[in-house]
């Protein structure tokens, strides 16, 4: 058993007056002269576009053993928010601790091929735990295996090398280390750039993920049509959730393997919602409801609020992961940062509200801001006349059921929450998630109640956190970066023919 106690020296950084406090990791059994200062290894398992479908979380027609595992030994926590829902927004913000939306890494894949830099004083989040003796590595293979993509896709490319290694190998000889592991699942196999010359693009690892989900014996959202094509990208979808979780447990069982184990931190998270239709790209909860779950080493002593097994339902922000990263490596939060800690003894007050934004989206400018309780959800539509059907070339080609709609919408042949899907946005939503969880009744309109309550606190809190953080959305790109990315898109998945008649 080892007992985690702070040292008392702290550094001073200029400008930020951040303070790094070392931990002494002290054996129970020793004495005072036995003592090492290393904080705990740290290692991400990022997933890519998951909502809460693993079977910890009592979702059906998966197979995800090694993180109902983890979660068995660990905290799974069932209110965490991205703040977009979209990756690279999303990864800009849990990279440095600051919402994309103040920081100008709002809008998707932007700024890497100008001068931009991070605002001063904003650093990524690998830079402070490098100064703290942490060896950083963003992790492809273990061996022959692939686990990871070496994925950053933040929207700033200018502030220096992000990681030190992509080597599994290194990690054991170079400790502490804070290490990144981004799975292929659940994407699209979209980049050889040939999108549009393909009937159908596959999904990564579609050949040999477990068929767990099938056709015939799964049942989409409601929000979709009940059609052959709809429960065929369904059971894709849920496979792909099985065949991480493989990549998961190699990566489980070399860390158990080499010993490192019982000393390294696991936080499994995933960067924003469901790779569907209404999913990414969309500020309802399958577009930023994401799974989170938290194993704490045996080597060091847990923080109150870890009991194994354990469910957490506080409403946490994606963006909270930065600033608790850096708690467990022992290094103050710098001034001014948006993220919580939401571990430890000096943890902050639990969020009332989780906040998140959709801004430019490849060629589709749409601005959605969005504000969850834990129960309410309200989304706010900045963009006149947009909806479900803006197009966006590369869900039109990828994403089948949406021209499946189309094609069913202009025969007549939707209706009930399909229908309604193919309408533009209102300019607000409200919905109330315990008793719609599929965010179908929008509640923005209802009189009196609670909802009307609901409705007015949210709108509140949303307008006073757009104003707080200096939302750079108000701000619109201008053409010459928006048209670009119109001519990319057309090259890389075709443009829909509906939309050149």
């Amino acid at each position: 058993m080892w007992i985690l106690v702070r040292a008392s020296k702290r550094v001073f950084i200029p400008f930020l007056a951040v303070f790094l406090s070392a931990w002494s990791i002290i054996p129970a059994h020793a004495g005072v002269s036995e003592t090492v200062t290393r904080p705990p290894n740290i290692l991400w398992i990022v997933g890519e576009n998951f909502s809460l479908d693993l079977g910890c979380y009592g979702a059906n027609r998966v197979h995800t053993p090694n993180l109902d595992r983890l979660a068995a030994a660990g905290i799974r926590y069932d209110n965490v928010f991205s703040t977009s829902p979209v990756c690279a927004p999303s990864r800009s913000a849990f990279m440095t601790g600051l919402y994309q939306t103040s920081t100008d890494t709002h809008h998707m894949r932007s700024h890497r091929q100008d001068d931009f830099r991070l605002p001063a004083g904003v650093r990524p989040i690998t830079h402070w735990l490098r100064d703290a003796g942490y060896y950083t590595a963003n992790i492809t293979h273990i061996g022959e295996r692939v686990v990871g993509t070496g994925k950053l896709d933040l929207n700033f490319v200018n502030e220096g090398p992000i990681y030190q290694s992509k080597e599994w190998s290194q990690l054991k000889q170079h400790q502490p280390f804070f290490a990144q592991i981004n799975t292929p699942e659940a994407e699209y196999d979209i980049y050889d750039r040939r999108s549009s010359e393909k009937p159908r693009v596959k999904w990564v690892g579609e050949a040999w993920h477990p068929r767990i989900a099938t056709p015939n014996n799964v049942t989409p959202p409601p929000y979709y049509p009940d059609h052959d094509i709809t429960r065929q990208e369904w059971a894709r979808y849920l496979n792909s959730v099985s065949g991480m979780d493989v990549r998961v447990g190699w990566i489980l069982e070399q860390l158990e393997a080499d010993g490192l184990a019982d000393n390294t931190v696991i936080l499994f998270f995933a960067d924003n919602g469901r790779l569907t239709a209404r999913g990414i790209h969309w500020c309802w909860d399958s577009g930023l409801h994401v799974p989170m779950i938290l194993k704490w080493p045996k080597d060091y002593v847990a923080p109150p609020q870890f009991q194994p097994g354990s469910v957490n339902n506080q409403v946490i922000s994606l963006l909270d992961i930065t600033a608790t990263t850096l708690w467990m490596a022992g290094i103050e939060r710098p001034p001014g940062m948006h993220s919580r800690i939401f571990l430890g003894d000096r943890a902050d007050p639990p969020r009332t509200y989780a906040f998140s934004a959709r801004d430019r989206i490849d060629e589709t400018v749409v601005r959605l801001r969005s504000v969850r309780d834990r129960r309410y959800h309200y989304i706010r539509n900045f963009t006149p006349g947009a909806g479900f059907t803006t197009l966006n070339r590369y869900k039109e080609k990828c994403f089948l059921v949406k021209p499946l709609m189309r094609s069913l919408f202009a025969e007549g042949k939707l209706n009930g929450p399909p229908a309604d899907l193919m309408k533009p946005f209102p300019t607000e939503q409200l919905y109330d998630t315990v008793a719609d969880p599929h965010e179908i009744n929008n509640l923005a309109d209802s009189a009196g109640g609670p909802h009307r309550e609901a409705l007015l606190r949210l709108r509140a809190a949303l307008e006073t956190w757009t104003s707080e953080t200096g939302d750079r959305g108000h701000f619109p790109e201008a053409p010459d970066i928006v048209t670009p990315f119109e001519k990319e898109m057309h090259d890389w998945f075709g443009t829909p023919a509906w939309y050149t008649r």
